[in-house]
């Protein structure tokens, strides 16, 4: 189990930026396929050629029979198919280490250069405000991370769809005590047979069903992300109603950027003193009220 290590604890990175189906999925992963190839596989198929015999004598016979019924190992083959359903998660955590990377230059940035004078500087510069990232390092799951996200899921409902396919195709999802043999340098066709064949058809089956497991959690995560972007698109698109507090500005009516952000920091400031001159209301009204109730009471 020591080769896995270094992929569970790059996998383990990947639970904080996944979804709740995305975490099972993970779990189902290292567990049930990971723990269990490296646990037991390894001795249940550990004399898959060395118990492998054929009816004859013949030199290099028994080797072309054991290539021709198996052309792969089914331990390598489960494990090139753990590597590759694995890799559009780790290039998912990549870009998101990136991002948070390049956030967190951004929020140093901000803390120095974003003062009274300077922040035209710094929205000249190009500079971007985080939108993907939080302070702690959690990320939200939107817009270009989204986007990545769904596309890993895409890439794993296939790797896994053509993995099954594969398997079925090379050697079915069943073995058998007996098999016959015709392949030069063979003589004639020998009679050659496997060590456990019933035990082993168990792990195959078992392997197969933690797949399509597998399969079907990624199924769900990506309706999910999908009916949840819509419902958050209907309920913005609802809850959107336009009064004459709020303000409408429209990126045609400015020539240069330049115009553009100072109408939005004086929308801001205007949005500021509206606020104060609430409060400001609200406490004289308070006093008014207070002073009235003291009349009363006298």
């Amino acid at each position: 189990m020591g080769e896995w290590d270094f992929l569970g604890r790059l996998l383990d990175r990947v639970q904080a930026h996944s979804t709740v189906v995305g975490k099972i999925w993970l779990t189902v992963l290292f567990v049930f396929r990971i723990l269990v190839l490296g646990a037991g596989a390894e001795r249940v198929w550990g004399d898959e050629q060395s118990d492998f015999i054929c009816n004859t004598e013949q030199p290099g016979c028994e080797n072309v029979c054991y290539d021709q019924a198996f052309p792969i190992s089914h331990i390598r083959f489960w494990v090139l198919q753990i590597i590759s359903v694995s890799t559009p998660t780790l290039a998912y955590l990549g870009h998101v280490v990136h991002v948070i990377h390049v956030e967190k230059k951004v929020r140093e940035m901000m803390k120095k250069e974003l003062q009274n004078e300077q922040i035209n500087m710094f929205l000249k510069k190009g500079y971007k405000f985080p939108k993907y990232s939080r302070d702690n390092g959690k990320v939200n799951l939107r817009g270009r991370l989204l986007r990545s996200y769904i596309l890993s899921l895409h890439c794993k409902i296939l790797l896994e769809v053509g993995f099954i396919l594969g398997q079925y195709y090379i050697y079915g999802f069943t073995l058998q005590a007996q098999y016959i043999c015709g392949r030069f340098p063979c003589p004639h066709k020998v009679d050659c047979f496997l060590s456990r064949p019933t035990e082993k058809t168990i792990f195959i089956w078992f392997m197969l069903v933690v797949a399509c497991i597998s399969l079907l959690l990624n199924v769900i995560e990506i309706l999910y992300l999908y009916f949840k972007k819509i419902n958050e698109c209907l309920s913005r698109k609802k809850d959107y109603t336009i009064t004459p507090v709020t303000p409408v500005v429209n990126r045609k009516d400015f020539k240069t950027t330049d115009q553009l952000i100072l109408n939005w920091m004086n929308r801001e400031v205007v949005l500021q003193r509206r606020e104060l001159g609430n409060e400001a209301t609200k406490s004289v009204a308070s006093e008014n009220h207070s002073v009235d109730m003291q009349e009363v009471h006298i």
